[in-house]
Order: C-alpha cells, then sequence, then structure tokens
C-alpha cells in the first residue's frame, strides 16, 4: 500500500556507522544518461535524477508485499548512501531492465536503482564510470512559476555557497525528494506521486537560503545534510526542498 512507502520516508532516521567491508555499504546506485553526440543539461539531469530516486521509494513495487521492499527498508535503515554514474549508448540500453525507475525531463533522463549491497551491484552497473558527470547549464535563480499555470510540488534549492559536481548534485538532489515527501500529508503525497512526483531545481541566493534554514528549522522545509564522504565538508547543508507550484509538463517515468 501507498501509505506503507509514505512512512518509510517520513519516518527515515538513518545514521549509524558504515561497515568495515565496503562491499557492505548499502547504496543506491543512479545513472545518468550523458551521450556525446547531444549532451543533456544540468538543470534537466538534476529534475530527472530527483524525481526517479523519489519516484522509485514510491512504487507498488516498494510497498509492504512488493519485491523492492526489503532492499529498500535495509538502506532506510542504515546511513542513506546514493552512487550516481555515467551511461551512454548500449550501456545506457543495458541497465534499463534491472530493477529501478527511470525519469525524465527536457530531455534528460536518469535511472535510479533499488538499493543494495555495493559489492552486489549488477555487473552492468559496476562497470560504469563514476567521474566524468559534469555538463555545462546554469540552474536557473528564479521562482519555478510566478502565476497559476504550475502544481503543487517541490521545489529543491542548492546551497549557493557550495561547489558540486553534477553527480554530487544528483545525489543530493535525490535525497532531498525522498525527505520533502514528509511536507506532504499521505493523501496529498499520494496525489503528487500520481501525477508524477512533479518537481523543480533551482540555485537559491543568499537571502533566499537563508530563509530556506530558517523553514527547515521549524519543519517547514526539508534539508539535506551530507556526511561529507566526497566533494563537501561533513554537515553540509546541500539542498533544501520546500512545497511550491511547479511546472506541469511533467514527462512520464519507466
Amino acid at each position: 500500500m501507498f501509505v506503507d512507502s509514505y512512512d518509510r520516508l517520513v519516518g527515515y532516521v538513518g545514521g549509524g556507522e558504515d561497515p568495515e567491508d565496503p562491499a557492505d555499504v548499502l547504496a543506491m546506485q543512479m545513472v545518468l544518461q550523458i551521450e556525446k553526440t547531444y549532451p543533456p543539461s544540468r538543470h534537466g539531469l538534476l529534475v530527472a535524477a530527483a524525481r526517479a530516486a523519489v519516484l522509485l521509494c514510491l512504487d507498488d513495487r516498494a510497498g509492504p508485499e512488493g519485491p523492492w521492499a526489503p532492499g529498500l527498508d535495509e538502506w532506510c535503515d542504515a546511513r542513506i548512501r546514493k552512487i550516481a554514474r555515467r551511461a551512454r549508448g548500449k550501456p545506457w540500453r543495458d541497465v534499463q531492465g534491472l530493477w529501478g525507475v527511470t525519469a525524465e525531463h527536457d530531455g534528460c533522463s536518469v535511472r535510479a536503482f533499488v538499493p543494495g549491497r555495493v559489492g552486489d551491484a549488477d555487473q552492468r552497473i559496476r562497470k560504469l564510470q563514476i567521474g566524468g558527470t559534469d555538463v555545462d547549464g546554469d540552474l536557473p535563480a528564479e521562482d519555478p512559476v510566478d502565476d497559476a499555470s504550475g502544481m503543487d510540488g517541490l521545489c529543491l534549492w542548492l546551497n549557493p555557497d557550495l561547489e558540486m559536481s553534477v553527480g554530487k548534485a544528483a545525489a543530493q538532489v535525490g535525497h532531498a525528494s525522498m525527505l520533502g515527501v514528509a511536507l506532504f500529508d499521505v493523501a496529498d503525497a499520494e496525489a503528487w506521486y500520481g501525477s508524477g512526483c512533479p518537481l523543480d531545481v533551482r540555485l537559491a541566493d543568499g537571502a533566499r537560503w537563508s530563509a530556506l534554514c530558517a523553514a527547515a528549522e521549524i519543519g517547514a522545509a526539508a534539508a539535506v545534510r551530507d556526511a561529507g564522504f566526497t566533494e563537501v565538508a561533513p554537515g553540509s547543508m546541500t539542498v533544501i526542498a520546500e512545497r511550491a507550484p511547479v511546472p506541469v509538463e511533467q514527462p512520464p517515468f519507466l
């Protein structure tokens, strides 16, 4: 049932120490489609990454009787980790049959996979490169919609004081979309999921970031604090999610 998947995210605590053997680390693998001939935009990839992660977590197959539930339960009971990789051409097509969800935005595609032990990841994923995920393009800084043309969703705001690669930022917005589910009650969350989890990703300015931090302190927004394994210092607040109207054109997911 949807409510069980909702409760898993809303009740997420996480934490704890990583296992001694790196192969035992639990992680959600995410693969970004980055083709040479038609490279994606930074904005499109990040929106797709955020949607793929939360769509997977709320999928019917993630429910209590679904085949994805054990992996998600174990992962959410541990320290949530994501690993972003890139693929193009045949390697991208090869991973589409593995358990997961592919989301698209503005011609950009990202597939998130059911979490599991890093050492057990399918060879078709493990062979994909982790580095080299940077692409051109700036993130918009204004509100996602300024009239009645949007629908209720999430806006994920990146910290303006942090430099992150696209791969790192993809993992962070994926976590933000998951935490942002707690900003909906269960009925609104189910309606949001039924609409394809519409959301947007923006770059905050200093004034907006300060306001978002204040909102996160009182539970009116959801903040991601990074463990500091890569690129940023431990405890850095990387992304803050808030409920906001977002563009209505959100493509389907697979």
